[in-house]
């Protein structure tokens, strides 16, 4: 037993339900690790986006234990930064990556934001290894306020000519990050981050998004039963030909009568 209760389809979504954290990011590993098997037969290498939250720690931990994945030809991305962090904070995206993927096995090439360089600059270097380097596999969550990636209600565009962009950070994603464990109080949160937009996540050619735990089973609910809108960006999923997302009884306990 792989631990699923239920799966439906919205749209194009496919949304499968388990029975805790631990077989929920199995499940997403192994599909992910399907894929990218799939896709390494195929090309000389392929290109990742990675989210850096604790919802994430379950799919990372399986996925780095993945069988017959050649790590060597996989290039990875992360998908945002705090902007104004101090040089090596604990709650830097890029150190929670490199502890639960990017340390862990042995990529082509690690490709980090880096917030202390200039805003602009960092958005234009950053911008043209995304061009370089087409992603196939975003591997992503959402926010508390339905984000992908820093993109909330009100700053996220799905036409967006950007691929990467400085961006405010609304309350509800502020108070995650404190809901997270991430930060103490909400005034110890940064206000802005760079964050890779909504067309550069869903340009890959799958998507496989884990959400796990009760604080993210409103935003679960909006995603799949909303009109598809920047309202709730995480809605965009939706339109995607590959995208999936996982999610625990409790982030899923709003699906059960659809």
């Amino acid at each position: 037993m792989n631990g699923e209760l239920f799966s439906i389809r919205k749209d194009l979504l496919t949304v499968r339900v388990f029975d805790s954290r631990v077989s929920m990011g199995r499940a997403a590993a192994k599909d992910i690790g399907d894929e990218m098997r799939r896709l390494l037969a195929e090309k000389e290498e392929i290109s990742m986006i990675f989210a850096a939250a604790p919802s994430q720690n379950e799919t990372l931990s399986s996925l780095a234990d993945e069988e017959g994945i050649d790590w060597t030809r996989v290039r990875a991305f992360h998908m945002d930064e705090y902007v104004g962090l101090a040089p090596g904070a604990p709650q830097a995206f890029s150190r929670y990556l490199k502890e639960h993927i990017f340390d862990r096995v042995p990529f082509r090439a690690v490709h980090l934001i880096d917030p202390s360089n200039d805003a602009g600059e960092e958005i234009r270097r950053y911008s043209d290894l995304l061009a370089w380097y087409p992603v196939d596999i975003t591997v992503l969550g959402i926010g508390e306020n339905g984000h992908i990636a820093f993109n909330d209600p009100g700053v996220a565009d799905f036409s967006d000519p950007a691929l990467v962009k400085t961006v405010p950070l609304d309350e509800v994603c502020r108070m995650q990050q404190v809901h997270d464990g991430c930060f103490g109080r909400i005034e110890d949160v940064p206000r802005y981050a760079l964050t890779l937009t909504v067309p550069a996540l869903t340009r890959a050619g799958a998507m496989f998004c884990s959400v796990p735990a009760a604080t993210k089973a409103e935003a679960v609910r909006r995603t799949v039963t909303e009109e598809i809108s920047e309202a709730c960006p995480a809605t965009i999923m939706r339109r995607h030909p590959h995208a999936v997302l996982y999610c625990d009884r409790d982030s899923g306990r709003d699906l059960t009568t659809l």
